[in-house]
């Protein structure tokens, strides 16, 4: 995938909409999410990790730990105070309000892509692998 940049995009599941997408790679924007939001437009992915907290936030969210190839291992939805359960096997993590990803199609098993918007530091889009590649 190349290097990761905090960013905009779009994430796609098959047969499902495209949904606007935030991009959290650098540590501030990592470690920030979705604290201190009242809600969320689309989805926010955090680039490598594979575990996440919901201290200080508003609202119950729906959390997909994601793979190396973005399948998605599975999807809890938290309710503001808890500590996620680390996934060995994860890499990214999807945050979107909570029965959003229901709604999207998002469920354990199926791999989404990730179209990031050009912007700076980035040679054009750049997209997770896609089913059978």
């Amino acid at each position: 995938m190349g290097k990761w940049a905090d960013g905009a995009g779009t994430l796609t599941v098959p047969g499902g909409a495209a949904v606007p997408l935030e991009v959290a790679a650098s540590y501030r924007a990592r470690r920030r999410g979705l604290l201190g939001r009242d809600g969320v437009a689309g989805a926010l992915l955090i680039v490598r990790t594979n575990s996440v907290h919901t201290f200080g936030m508003r609202f119950a969210i729906d959390v997909a730990y994601l793979d190396r190839s973005f399948r998605v291992l599975s999807v809890v939805t938290m309710r503001p105070g808890r500590l996620g359960m680390v996934r060995p096997r994860g890499r990214h993590v999807l945050e979107a309000e909570a029965g959003a990803l229901a709604g999207w199609g998002v469920r354990a098993g199926v791999r989404v892509r990730v179209d990031l918007t050009e912007g700076p530091g980035r040679g054009g889009p750049t997209e997770a692998p896609t089913p059978g590649a």
